[in-house]
């Protein structure tokens, strides 16, 4: 009896094989979380799918805003597939279908204008954090033209190519743990471009740039790596170089975006002298990972009373500099403050506002935005008086109050008195009885300074100082 049912076994086996081998063959499509239904893809442009599958399994795609069925791709041998899909012009809802062993029906997909944002815990705050301006738009936030894509806090040693996140339209209840800066960003985009526009969340609060940044750019840049070794572990985010690039931006960096706004500084003003070395390394590195000069857009740290000496001042005057790098803006925003106790100023709306105005003239070329503030351009000294010229000061300044606050004016020696000026048109004339032969000017420059001079477009003037001198930070 034993030895007929070995017989029988040893026949069958193959069969078995056979039939396991099928079972094992027949492998789902699978895509990452960031191709997915609610999505919106950028318009006008060559976008990827991709995904995994059995090594050679057909998968066929159809997209159904023109009917095209693309040619039948393959994974490869470590399962991986991707294609390139042409995206029309803003519009929807389409669908999606992939076909492989199974079917995957992607569905309320938009076309238009798609946005990271990231940074620390200012670009974090959401309705959940008792914000009043989301409070008051909660009742109308119901918008299917703005879409989410909150993805989790999550680290990795390695660059990882998923993430646990879904999208989700725009209304009541998706908007409390959402971005405040990022929703009225995209919401003014919504208005005035009138195109869906879809937001991706990538923010960690009290973290440092360095995270953000591959670890490789960091760690082969020996300014750098020094400067990361002081970034301590506070416990509730990371430290080490990379980590939050790897687990919350590497997942999503095939998938088309317009540009990037970005919030944060705070944690980085222990090494703010290096700053811009490493926040335009980061920029690069972003763009490296997208393979395109993507427009990055960010906020100037507000006035706050750090531990440090002047440790703020220098870190907005690092930001300011960063300016420099191509397809970049910064948004001031001292004016915005309502206590300098409070490293999170509560006005996000205004804050989104003037992101969005910088993409809105810069990326897609509005016309009569109000968006520059009036930045520090050149010193001239005219005997005892300093005359200090601005950039995007062309329609003049003024001061809100009967003095410029804030402005302070030195010699030689070094030592800062505090200044009278006057306007003049796009220049203010600076003057100490004190200085008699001036040498430097500087306004706004500490930590919790709040200035009131404006350009007359309404924009505050960016805090500067003229000198290069040494500043205390004990």
């Amino acid at each position: 009896m034993k030895s007929n049912i070995r017989i029988l076994f040893i026949k069958a086996l193959p069969v078995l094989i056979m039939v396991c081998a099928r079972m094992i063959s027949y492998a789902d499509v699978r895509l990452p979380a960031v191709i997915g239904s609610n999505m919106v893809l950028q318009q006008q442009s060559q976008v990827k799918l991709w995904g995994w599958g059995e090594p050679y399994e057909k998968i066929v795609v159809t997209t159904s805003w023109d009917n095209k069925i693309y040619p039948e791709i393959r994974p490869d041998g470590n399962a991986n597939w991707l294609l390139n899909i042409t995206t029309p012009a803003a519009g929807g809802p389409y669908t999606i279908t992939l076909k492989g062993h199974n079917t995957i029906v992607l569905t309320n997909i938009m076309i238009g204008e798609v946005w990271i944002c990231s940074g620390q815990s200012n670009m974090e705050m959401s309705g959940n954090w008792g914000l009043q301006d989301i409070k008051e738009v909660l009742p109308v936030a119901g918008n299917s033209n703005i879409r989410f894509f909150h993805i989790p806090k999550a680290t990795a040693h390695e660059p990882q190519n998923d993430c646990n996140a879904q999208w989700t339209v725009c209304d009541s209840n998706t908007l409390r743990s959402f971005s405040a800066v990022g929703y009225f960003f995209g919401k003014n985009l919504n208005s005035k471009l009138n195109v869906p526009v879809g937001l991706i969340e990538a923010a960690w609060s009290g973290s440092s740039a360095e995270v953000w940044t591959p670890d490789s750019v960091v760690n082969n840049d020996d300014v750098l790596k020094q400067a990361a070794t002081k970034i301590a572990a506070n416990g509730q985010c990371p430290n080490l170089p990379g980590y939050a690039y790897n687990g919350m931006i590497a997942p999503v960096k095939n998938f088309a975006i317009a540009g990037a706004i970005w919030y944060q500084g705070e944690n980085n003003t222990i090494n703010a002298l290096t700053y811009p070395r490493l926040f335009t390394s980061m920029i690069d590195a972003w763009r490296k990972a997208w393979n395109k000069d993507i427009p990055f857009y960010f906020v100037q740290v507000a006035p706050f009373k750090y531990q440090l000496k002047n440790v703020g001042a220098l870190m907005r005057e690092s930001q300011t500099k960063s300016m420099k790098h191509s397809n970049t803006g910064m948004v001031v925003i001292t004016d915005l403050v309502a206590d300098t106790n409070n490293v999170h100023p509560a006005n996000k709306y205004d804050v989104g506002l003037r992101l969005a105005n910088w993409a809105l003239a810069e990326t897609y070329h509005l016309s009569d935005v109000v968006y520059k503030s009036p930045i520090f351009k050149n010193i001239i000294i005219n005997k005892a008086k300093a005359i200090i010229q601005f950039d995007n000061a062309d329609k003049g300044l003024t001061i809100r109050g009967t003095a410029i606050k804030e402005l302070f004016i030195a010699g030689e020696d070094k030592i800062f008195y505090p200044a009278d000026a006057s306007v003049k048109k796009d220049e203010i004339v600076v003057w100490s009885p004190q200085v008699k032969q001036p040498v430097a000017v500087r306004y706004g420059f500490s930590n919790t300074a709040i200035g009131n001079l404006f350009g007359k477009n309404g924009l505050p003037v960016g805090p500067f100082r003229t000198d290069n001198w040494p500043v205390e930070v004990k």
